[in-house]
């Protein structure tokens, strides 16, 4: 691990995340690892804020299912 570049390192962090969210069994220690070791040369997480949920406090209030008022219809 420690001879890979930190591009390949990341593909590979990456790749194992990816194996492991589909349910691989082994690939979620696998991607623990490579990213412990981006963390360990950068000194900080790499996000992905494409994905994060920048909408305000009340629209997304606003648009969640309550899910304990399950006999009720909406």
């Amino acid at each position: 691990m420690q001879t890979l570049s930190d591009e390949e390192l990341g593909a590979q962090a990456l790749e194992w995340r990816r194996r492991a969210l589909q349910g691989e069994w082994h690939a979620r220690g696998i991607a623990h690892e490579f990213e412990s070791e981006m963390r360990r040369r950068t000194g900080a997480p790499a996000s992905n804020y494409d994905s994060l949920d920048l909408r305000s406090l009340e629209l997304r209030a606003a648009t969640q299912r309550r899910w304990w008022r399950f006999w009720q219809a909406s």
